[in-house]
């Protein structure tokens, strides 16, 4: 067992996707005599743009809030691909030299706190050189993403050990799958299936989307045209009007939607009605929910609509009975038939990417704990976790996290604490889950696991970049909820 030769890190990010590096870049300009470094499990950087290899796999929100706000995002791509994000990434540690603090391959498998010395102890499977390690440090930021790599919620369907073609998940996806000419059927209607169909669809014999019920899709272009424009004058400044444009933009958004869902509702199927003038709406774009009880799917120049006005794809909107040897039985008694079947029925919600947390030798709960500003519990000292807002960009909230983890570290050395740890006042009432505003199904199933909000600042998840704004980055650190020691 390797412990670093009793080194003690100031602080250790967990996680070098989006947040992680958002972390990393905030430390070195923000906390310059902080020593981290960011440990990372799998063998490279970007987290989910690395990680799923599905057909046409890119981010479902601009580009524009999805990228830092320390470093400009200059193509003219509104949504991007996996890949072009992932160049944005790369860019992002060349040019802040973050390379050599990210240690790839090291999986954290628990994290211990010792109160006697005010550390933590992680426990590490350094899978590169197969053997456990121990790293010490007084602080963890975890960017450990909120879903399980290991494996996407899959649910069972009888007969699937009939079928004789290709049952495969979106997050399993690899080279060796070929649809070319092939029948595929897609099960699922959020976000991952509105994005494959199309892009499968290019080379498939044809497509059958199955989904039990309907999700919103907008249709949005796929670049700027002003952007050419206002880059010529100057990129800098064009990425900044351009974001905070987009920010008001989600946010005026949302809050129709959560104040007149009826009208924005009768908006959005009226722009799918243009879409599709001949098609049954009602049944097959019409969900159950108000709009953004769940996000919005969105469609780049129409595609996902393209392909259906060109006979490429068809949905159909129906539970399922069974899988059988050539494809999918419905309830109705319709056969879907398919030589692949993709079950794009979603993700599991997990915590601190499976990381198992210890007080004093106890093991935490965090559902019965309260968060803290969206990003700490109040059973868990010196800890910050980033989890990015649901209803708009995730980067927005993960910058956010990472320049008051800065202040918090700065102002705990400044003043020789060793400790900060959220304290709930006994008045303090639950209202619901950490997540409990939205309705998608990996929220619903992960309900038991999830962290308790309060009645009152600043244990409520706000979900409000410009309100979080006021309250994490210029609020005092120093408050009647946070102890220090």
């Amino acid at each position: 067992m390797n412990t670093h030769s009793q080194k003690i890190y100031d602080t250790i990010v967990v996680g070098a996707g989006i947040s992680g590096l958002s972390a990393a870049y905030h430390l070195k300009k923000f906390s310059p005599k902080a020593e981290f470094l960011v440990l990372e499990g799998r063998d490279n950087f970007g987290g989910t743009w690395d990680f799923f290899k599905y057909p046409g796999i890119r981010s479902d929100s601009d580009m524009h809030t999805l990228g830092f706000s320390f470093k400009p995002w200059n193509s003219r791509k509104f949504i991007a691909d996996g890949p072009a994000i992932m160049n944005y990434l790369d860019e992002t540690i060349e040019e802040n030299n973050l390379k050599d603090l990210i240690k790839f391959n090291m999986h954290i498998e628990s994290a211990s706190w010792n109160s006697v010395d005010s550390l933590w102890e992680l426990s590490i499977n350094n899978k590169k050189l197969n053997k456990l390690e121990i790293i010490k440090t007084k602080f963890i930021q975890m960017c450990a993403g909120y879903y399980s790599y290991k494996s996407g919620h899959k649910p069972v369907f009888k007969g699937s050990e009939d079928f004789v073609g290709q049952i495969i998940h979106p997050q399993e996806w690899n080279s060796t799958i070929d649809y070319e000419n092939k029948k595929v059927a897609v099960i699922g209607s959020g976000a991952t299936a509105v994005t494959l169909v199309p892009q499968i669809a290019k080379k498939a014999s044809h497509v059958t989307m199955i989904q039990r019920s309907p999700t919103y899709i907008a249709s949005v272009p796929s670049k700027y045209k002003i952007l050419h424009l206002l880059n010529y004058i100057s990129p800098k400044f064009g990425y900044k009007i351009i974001r905070f444009t987009n920010i008001l933009r989600q946010r005026r958004i949302y809050r129709r939607a959560r104040r007149s869902p009826e009208l924005v509702k009768d908006y959005l199927l009226g722009l799918v009605r243009d879409e599709l003038p001949d098609f049954d709406i009602e049944k097959h774009f019409t969900p159950s929910y108000n709009p953004w009880e769940q996000r919005l799917c969105l469609a780049p120049d129409s595609d996902f609509f393209e392909s259906i006005k060109q006979k490429r794809v068809s949905i159909e909107t129906e539970t399922i009975d069974s899988f059988t040897e050539k494809g999918v039985q419905l309830d109705s008694g319709k056969l879907i038939e398919a030589d692949i079947i993709v079950t794009a029925t979603g993700i599991k919600l997990q915590n601190f990417g499976g990381i198992r947390i210890f007080v004093d030798e106890n093991e935490i709960d965090i559902s019965k704990s309260f968060i803290y500003k969206s990003m700490m519990y109040t059973q868990i000292p010196n800890f910050i976790n980033t989890f990015g807002y649901i209803n708009a960009s995730w980067t927005l909230k993960a910058d956010l996290t990472s320049k008051y983890a800065c202040r918090l570290i700065n102002f705990m050395d400044d003043n020789n604490y060793a400790k900060c740890l959220p304290e709930a006042p006994e008045d303090l009432e639950e209202t619901k889950g950490f997540l409990d505003d939205f309705s998608s199904g990996y929220v619903r199933r992960a309900a038991s696991i999830t962290v308790k909000q309060g009645n009152k600042k600043p244990w409520i998840n706000n979900q409000n970049y410009l309100k979080d704004i006021f309250e994490i980055n210029y609020g005092k650190i120093e408050d009647n909820s946070l102890r220090f020691s």
